[in-house]
């Protein structure tokens, strides 16, 4: 679904708050899309990141797949909103393995206070998506 942005300068709106999430610098993650209503963020695999049998630990994917949601919820808020993640649900499908991850987030119902958004998550091994989790999450829009 085609989404008209409210604020002309979403994509830096955007990945300017992207660039001040600590937890994102941390793990090594970064803004490889932003679209109104979608936003892609991508991780490389790194041993540090995983769980006792060396998959991407369940809470490193969690937190992609949010801030992926959050984000494309974001692009369609006016100028000086913020959002937050005040629900969510999270399947992991599969076990996360592959050097390389993505969480794509889309706008599901866009709102002026409440936006519902999902961020499906896979796993790239030879350049071939393998879905390991899909989230679904409510956002708030307030004023920054």
């Amino acid at each position: 679904m085609p989404f008209s942005p409210a604020n002309p300068d979403f994509a830096a709106v955007v990945r300017g708050s992207f660039a001040t999430q600590g937890l994102m610098q941390l793990i090594g993650a970064t803004m490889e899309r932003v679209e109104p209503g979608a936003v892609d963020i991508a991780l490389p695999y790194r041993d540090d990141l995983t769980q006792q049998h060396a998959f991407l630990h369940g809470a490193v994917t969690t937190a992609i797949a949010d801030s992926a949601a959050g984000y494309a919820a974001l692009s369609l808020m006016p100028a000086g909103s913020e959002v937050l993640s005040i629900e969510f649900k999270i399947n992991l499908l599969r076990p996360a393995t592959g050097p390389r991850f993505i969480a794509e987030g889309r706008v599901v119902k866009a709102g002026k206070t409440i936006t519902v958004s999902r961020a499906d998550v896979f796993g790239y091994s030879d350049d071939k998506p393998i879905q390991i989790a899909t989230l679904l999450a409510t956002m708030i829009s307030q004023a920054g």
